[in-house]
C-alpha cells in the first residue's frame, strides 16, 4: 500500500523519465499536438484557368500570385491558396479571392488525395467562401473545430496553417498581436475593420487556411501580409467567419427555394438570428431566438447538417421543431422558387440564361447574366428605369450567372439597403445592333 501511494505522488511531481525510466519526447508541446490535430483538415486549392475579375481583391491577388503566374507554363494548374475543412462531409472554407478566379477548383489533402471541389456562393464583405468535396462515395473528412466567436486572448500563441502549392502542410507561429486591426486597402469595401493581427507568417499559398489557437480550434482565416510592415499579417476573425457562412449556406443557396430566415453557425445552438418580414419562414410563425431542435423528424448535428435537412425537404416543405421560451413548438415552411424572391426584392422577374437557344435569340451567351422578363409598374427596378430584355451580370460586383448567384446577394439585404446592378441592354438599329454595359443602383424592398 505504501509503496503504490509513494509510486502515484513521485509521478504527479517528477518527470516520466525519473519514475518509469520511460523517455519523454520534450519537443511534444502545445503547438505539435495543435498542429498535428488540425492539419488533417488543411488543404490545397488549385485551377486550371484564372478567370480575371475587377473587383476589391484584385489588388490583393497581384501582390500575392502575379509573380509566380507569370512563370508558369501554358496548362499548368495554378494553386491559388489554402483552405480547411469544416464539416466530415466534406464542406471547406476559403478567402474568396482564393476562388473566385477559379473556372474549375481542385483540392488537394494533407494525405495527398484531390477532389473536384464545387465553388457554393461566397460573401465579398467579408472575403469568405465555401466549397464542397465531390465524392463518389460516402466518405468522411477530418473537420477542424470552431472557437466561440469572442474567445481571443491578446498575445495568446497562435498558429497559421497552410498547404501552399500543393507541396504539404506549412505551419508558422506567433502571437495574436491585435483583435481589431484594419490594414490600409485604399477605400477598398472590405468588411477589415475587425481582422485580427498576428506576426505569424502568412505568405503566398497559405492564404485561406486556418488561424489556431493551442487548443486546436478555428480563430481566423488567414488572408494577407502587411507589405509595408515587417511580422504584420492578418486574418479574419472568426466572428465574422461564421457570421459569412451563415449568410452562404442557406437553402436559397443549396436548394433555389426561399426559406427567409438565418441560422447561427459555428459552436452553438441552432438559434435564428434573423428572420426576413413576409418570408415563408415569418409566415409559418419563425421568430428569432428560436432553437431549431429537429428538420422533417431528424435531429442536425451542426448547423452544416440543419441546412441541408431544410434543403433536402420534399416538396419544398419543412417541418421544422423548435424551442421557444420553455416550449417546444412545431413549424412548417413552404419554401418557395426563388424566382418570387428576387421578384419581392427588385420588383423584377427574371430568368436564367440556361439554353443557348434562349440566350442567342436575345443576343447574348448561355450564363452571361440573369434575363429580365418583366418589370413591376412602381417598383424598384421600374425606377431604376430597368425593361424587358435587360441583363443583369452581376450584383454587388458578384457575377449573377444564375438564380442562386443573385439569391446569395440579395437574401441579406434588408428593406431600404442597396443593390448595385451590372446591366447589359441590346438594341436593334435597323441592321445593327447598339450594345450599351453601365451600372444601376436599385434599393431593395
Amino acid at each position: 500500500m505504501f509503496r503504490r501511494a509513494l509510486a502515484a505522488l513521485l509521478s504527479a511531481v517528477l518527470p516520466a523519465t525519473l519514475v518509469r525510466g520511460a523517455e519523454v519526447d520534450v519537443r511534444r508541446d502545445a503547438t505539435v499536438d495543435a498542429v498535428e490535430r488540425v492539419m488533417p483538415s488543411v488543404v490545397n486549392i488549385a485551377t486550371l484557368e484564372i478567370v480575371e475579375y475587377s473587383d476589391p481583391f484584385s489588388r490583393m491577388f497581384r501582390e500575392f500570385w502575379d509573380p509566380y503566374y507569370r512563370r508558369r507554363e501554358a496548362d499548368t494548374r495554378y494553386s491559388l491558396g489554402s483552405g480547411v475543412i469544416i464539416d466530415e462531409e466534406g464542406y471547406v472554407l476559403t478567402n474568396l479571392h482564393v476562388v473566385r478566379r477559379a473556372s474549375k477548383v481542385w483540392v488537394k489533402l494533407a494525405d495527398g488525395r484531390e477532389f473536384e471541389g464545387r465553388a457554393i456562393v461566397g460573401n465579398t464583405r467579408r472575403d469568405v467562401a465555401l466549397l464542397k468535396l465531390v465524392t463518389k462515395g460516402n466518405e468522411k473528412f477530418k473537420a477542424v473545430k470552431f472557437a466561440k466567436d469572442d474567445d481571443l486572448l491578446l498575445g495568446e500563441t497562435v498558429l497559421a496553417l497552410g498547404n501552399p502549392f500543393g507541396l504539404g502542410g506549412s505551419a508558422s507561429r506567433g502571437i495574436l498581436s491585435s483583435k481589431n486591426r484594419r490594414p490600409p486597402v485604399e477605400g477598398e469595401p472590405l468588411d477589415v475593420a475587425d481582422w485580427l493581427q498576428t506576426d505569424a507568417a502568412i505568405n503566398p499559398g497559405s492564404s485561406g487556411g486556418p488561424l489556431i489557437n493551442l487548443r486546436g480550434e478555428l480563430i481566423g482565416l488567414n488572408v494577407a501580409i502587411y507589405r509595408e510592415g515587417h511580422g504584420i499579417a492578418f486574418a479574419i476573425p472568426i466572428k465574422q467567419v461564421t457570421e459569412a457562412l451563415s449568410e452562404i449556406f442557406i437553402p436559397e443557396v443549396a436548394r433555389s427555394a426561399w426559406f427567409g430566415a438565418r441560422i447561427k453557425s459555428g459552436p452553438y445552438p441552432l438559434t435564428v438570428t434573423e428572420v426576413e418580414p413576409d418570408s415563408p419562414a415569418a409566415m409559418a410563425g419563425m421568430q428569432k431566438g428560436d432553437v431549431v431542435a429537429q428538420v422533417n423528424g431528424r435531429t442536425p448535428r451542426d448547423f452544416i447538417q440543419c441546412t441541408e435537412f431544410i434543403s433536402d425537404s420534399p416538396n419544398r416543405e419543412a417541418a421544422l421543431s423548435v424551442h421557444r421560451n420553455g416550449e417546444r413548438r412545431s413549424l412548417t415552411v413552404r419554401m418557395i422558387p426563388l424566382t418570387h424572391l428576387v421578384r419581392q426584392k427588385i420588383g423584377a422577374s427574371v430568368q436564367e440564361l440556361d439554353k443557348d437557344e434562349l440566350a442567342e435569340s436575345f443576343g447574348f451567351h448561355r450564363r452571361e447574366g440573369l434575363l429580365i422578363s418583366d418589370v413591376e409598374q412602381g417598383g424598384p427596378a421600374a425606377r431604376a428605369e430597368l425593361q424587358r430584355g435587360c441583363l443583369i451580370t452581376a450584383m454587388d460586383g458578384q457575377a449573377t450567372a444564375d438564380l442562386v448567384s443573385a439569391a446569395g446577394v440579395l437574401v441579406g439585404k434588408r428593406k431600404g439597403d442597396r443593390v448595385e446592378l451590372n446591366v447589359v441592354v441590346r438594341r436593334q438599329r435597323g441592321a445593327f445592333i447598339q450594345t450599351r454595359q453601365g451600372s444601376v443602383t436599385v434599393r431593395v424592398r
